[in-house]
């Protein structure tokens, strides 16, 4: 055999067991994650609560760094500390640990909305300081961060839109999901001052679904037209598939002089959405 046709069969070989011990060293999931149907695999909870979540750092997180301005809750991302940013990465990996199948379904829909909403805010102190949350990308052609993988949990890696698309929406089918993940927005509903759990989990939904429709952010009657937040328009499917669906959930939620407002609307005159960043200086 030729000297050249020895080398090329030699490099052929060496290139086939790097392959090999390439694969051997991801983990199953790693391989070929973005073939699992998210929303299947995690539709597992328990009947039962056998695992308390400790929110402690989450929530004094929120404590210290969110303020309240005209109904919007702004968050402080100049003023976090060294130390607390040291607490809501030990958070985040705290939550990553935890057994997710052990957890009953409120636990769950409290863990991945309180999982997104501390990544978010990491997110965006990680590339402080940005005017929108857009200016973040996740990739080449990919404006904003929601489809980069973040973080691991059961062995899967997930992305922000992994655990609102793939999970929370499908896996729980409820609409007011929209008011509990945060995308650090103006135009967005408000982070929560506190985190979410099972014990509170329907009450926050409600209260926060409240705040967003009765604020000029989430729905305006102005003369003859009905602006509404674009989250609507993005999300029809989720509010009954048309307009008319949109407006008998906002109706749902409106106080009672908002609620005789939109009643004289059959149809939306316009969508709006403010994607500044939601930080106070």
């Amino acid at each position: 055999m030729q000297t050249t046709e020895l080398s090329k069969m030699r490099i052929s070989q060496c290139l086939v067991s790097a392959a090999f011990f390439f694969m051997l060293s991801l983990t199953p999931y790693d391989s070929y994650a973005e073939d699992i149907d998210l929303a299947e695999y995690f539709a597992v909870n328990a009947e039962e609560i056998t695992i308390d979540i400790v929110n402690e750092d989450w929530n004094r997180i929120l404590e210290t760094y969110i303020q309240e301005s005209d109904g919007i809750n702004l968050f402080g991302y100049s003023k976090v500390t060294d130390e607390d940013r040291v607490s809501l990465n030990r958070y985040i990996a705290y939550l990553a640990s935890l057994d997710v199948f052990s957890l009953t379904a409120a636990q769950q829909f409290s863990f991945w909305t309180n999982l997104y909403n501390s990544l978010t805010i990491l997110v965006i102190l990680d590339e402080y300081p940005v005017k929108s949350i857009r200016d973040i990308s996740s990739g080449f052609l990919q404006r904003g961060p929601w489809k980069k993988k973040l973080v691991t949990v059961d062995g899967i890696k997930l992305s922000l839109d992994d655990i609102e698309h793939e999970i929370l929406r499908p896996v729980f089918n409820d609409n007011r999901v929209h008011y509990a993940v945060n995308c650090a927005s103006i135009g967005c509903p408000n982070l929560q001052k506190t985190a979410f759990t099972h014990e509170t989990l329907d009450e926050m939904l409600d209260k926060a679904a409240s705040e967003y429709i009765n604020h000029p952010r989430g729905v305006t009657v102005n003369q003859d037209r009905l602006t509404v937040s674009s989250i609507f328009k993005w999300y029809v499917e989720d509010f009954g598939s048309d307009q008319q669906g949109v407006i008998d959930h906002v109706l749902l939620h409106a106080n009672d002089e908002l609620a005789t407002s939109i009643r004289a609307f059959s149809r939306i005159s316009s969508y709006v959405y403010d994607w500044d960043l939601n930080e106070y200086q």
